[in-house]
């Protein structure tokens, strides 16, 4: 058999989140039903990352084993064939060798959470995108999100559902950037670590967002870190501003294979 990682870009409205369900679509369910068209019996894929419902993805990684040796620009475009009309797209692919897992072989996720920052109601960015009506103080949410780097505990952060063995984690970026789109006022959270507890980025954008209205100060914030204790998180920012931007490996896993490439044959 041969092993193929996939690079893919979803959006997340339509789906109960990554994972396979028994009665509810997923984004799992969608490529393994589109990998079935090419070969019966595939074993399930591996993700770098299980999205949740309503989160989307520009750069997921996921791995599959494939029977028929293919070209991977062959193999992405007959994905994207069957995966018609999903709002799923497999971005590149890439054979790798047996040892590859999308999931244990990353070494980084990057997340980006989106703001719009402005009175109206989304239109074009509709269940994209958080819309926050009142302005945001980006200095005070920077402030506060200094406290987030390095190694925490992040109990605070983290859902009562989370399966992880233990709240530590480290974080090596928390940065807050303000961009002017032609659909208004737009901020941006980006967020780098070797992994991430469930729900732990949003229930972070949401505590922040505190700090930026006013409500609670930078130390309010750290506060709110240092006391480990989940009751003291503020709202838990809603799913559809986040996506899931990049998983890195210790060495480049696609290189122009798949679609990316621009080759037609």
């Amino acid at each position: 058999m041969a092993k193929y990682a996939l690079k893919i870009e979803y959006d997340g409205k339509p789906f109960k989140g990554w994972q396979r369900q028994a009665d509810q679509p997923s984004v799992q369910q969608a490529i393994e039903e589109a990998l079935g068209k090419l070969e019966k019996n595939l074993p399930s894929i591996m993700t770098a990352g299980r999205t949740d419902t309503g989160v989307h993805a520009l750069a997921q990684v996921a791995h599959c084993e494939l029977q028929k040796p293919w070209q991977p620009f062959r193999l992405c475009e007959a994905l994207n064939f069957h995966l018609k009309p999903h709002p799923v797209s497999i971005v590149d692919v890439a054979q790798v060798d047996d040892n590859f897992s999308a999931r244990f072989s990353a070494v980084e996720r990057q997340y980006i959470y989106r703001i719009l920052n402005r009175r109206a109601p989304a239109t074009f960015h509709k269940g994209q995108v958080w819309r926050v009506p009142y302005i945001l103080d980006v200095k005070a949410m920077q402030d506060a999100a200094n406290h987030l780097i390095g190694l925490h505990d992040f109990t605070t952060f983290r859902s009562t559902m989370c399966q992880a063995a233990s709240p530590v984690k480290t974080i090596d970026e928390a940065r807050v950037e303000v961009h002017e789109t032609l659909e208004g006022r737009e901020i941006q959270f980006h967020f780098r670590a070797r992994s991430f507890l469930h729900n732990q980025i949003r229930s972070i954008v949401g505590t922040l967002e505190r700090v930026g209205g006013g409500g609670w100060t930078a130390e309010d914030f750290k506060e709110v870190l240092d006391a480990a204790d989940r009751q003291a998180c503020g709202p838990v920012a809603p799913p559809q501003g986040l996506y899931l931007s990049k998983v890195v490996y210790p060495e480049e896993v696609f290189k122009g294979e798949g679609s990316n490439s621009g080759r037609g044959g």
